[in-house]
């Protein structure tokens, strides 16, 4: 693949004819970018490049010399194909060897803790690392770093999520892929077992008080770079039913999807069967997050944003991630707010910040 000779941005979109790289795909041009699609099938390619008047090439995780020849003049990948505990690392080789910049829209925790492992080599290969450029986790990286920036020396962060959408196919066999791991929360700087269902609380919201519970969020990890607080524990909002019921199911069921013929069962019905929501949905659901810091002497600092719906700012978010990337000169493994600032998010078409504790 050729350089372009016109200053119109051109990178590589892994996983375009997902349910994710698709809007992710439109946003981009519709925001005059040209990518090039990327991903196994060369027939599910050639209806979008042709409809978005972009280039595409057809080629598998499996083929690293692929990969590297289809970086050839492009200075930077999205990688939009899951389950990322699978996919992440060979994409994240390929661009460690072509010395291009890897940006994903991960949730996983072990995919961020591994992209955190490359950080020395891609300082040495001048590359940019960053997992995570979508809902998960620009909106609570960046309200992390936010609160943690007004308490110095805080303790604790505490993060929520209130999501509208029900998940993707893509988001769905990602969840069934982390399920065996259980639950976690960062205590002392470390990742220990939580159990589902467990540590009910209320938490308020820009319009009200919802229940929400434990769940393993990306930012047990990425809050932790940004932040450098210890003790983290990331939520979910959900009726409390759900969580009582979580705590007598969840144990049965993790032990079922631990058996890798059940997961596989499991994800051909999701690709059957799941949809991911509807252009309504994304074009008028909203979503919010909610973060607390606070320090041992009792200072504290409270804060909520409000943003699009989930997938429609995962789409606008990596484009602005890409913009961000090309036009800077970081080098290493990165966080969204370590490298972009608390107010990234605040870029990004549809976000509100609120505070809570002024």
């Amino acid at each position: 693949m050729t350089p372009s000779t016109n200053t119109t941005p051109r990178w590589l979109l892994y996983g375009a004819t997902g349910y994710t790289g698709v809007l992710i795909a439109e946003e981009a041009v519709r925001r005059g970018h040209r990518p090039v699609l990327a991903g196994r099938s060369r027939e599910k390619l050639a209806p979008l490049a042709s409809r978005l008047g972009l280039d595409a090439v057809a080629v598998g995780l499996d083929d690293m010399r692929g990969l590297v020849s289809a970086l050839e003049g492009l200075p930077l990948v999205v990688h939009a194909a899951g389950p990322f505990v699978h996919t992440s690392e060979p994409m994240v080789q390929a661009c460690l060897a072509a010395g291009a910049h890897y940006l994903d829209i991960t949730g996983e925790i072990p995919v961020f803790e591994n992209t955190f492992r490359h950080d020395a080599e891609a300082k040495r290969r001048g590359v940019v690392l960053m997992s995570g450029v979508g809902f998960d986790v620009v909106p609570t990286d960046c309200l992390a770093r936010y609160v943690a920036d007004k308490v110095p020396g805080a303790h604790e962060l505490e993060l929520a999520i209130a999501a509208v959408s029900q998940p993707s196919p893509g988001t769905t066999k990602s969840m069934l892929e982390g399920l065996p791991s259980g639950g976690f929360v960062r205590r002392g700087g470390q990742l220990r077992p939580w159990p589902m269902g467990q540590g009910v609380r209320r938490v308020r919201f820009s319009d009200k008080e919802r229940t929400v519970f434990p769940i393993p969020w990306g930012d047990l990890v990425t809050a932790w770079h940004s932040t450098g607080i210890p003790n983290i524990t990331t939520y979910l909002a959900q009726p409390a039913a759900v969580a009582r019921t979580l705590r007598f199911t969840f144990p049965v069921f993790r032990r079922l999807v631990a058996v890798e013929a059940v997961r596989e069962r499991l994800a051909k019905v999701v690709e059957a069967r799941v949809q991911g929501p509807g252009e309504a949905v994304r074009q008028r659901g909203r979503s919010q997050v909610w973060a607390e810091a606070r320090a041992p002497d009792g200072r504290r600092a409270e804060a909520v944003l409000e943003t699009p719906e989930a997938y429609a700012f995962t789409a606008r978010a990596a484009v602005r991630a890409v913009e961000e990337v090309l036009a800077g000169a970081r080098r290493g493994a990165f966080t969204p707010a370590q490298a972009f600032g608390a107010d990234f998010v605040l870029s990004i078409e549809g976000v509100r910040r609120m505070n809570l504790s002024e």
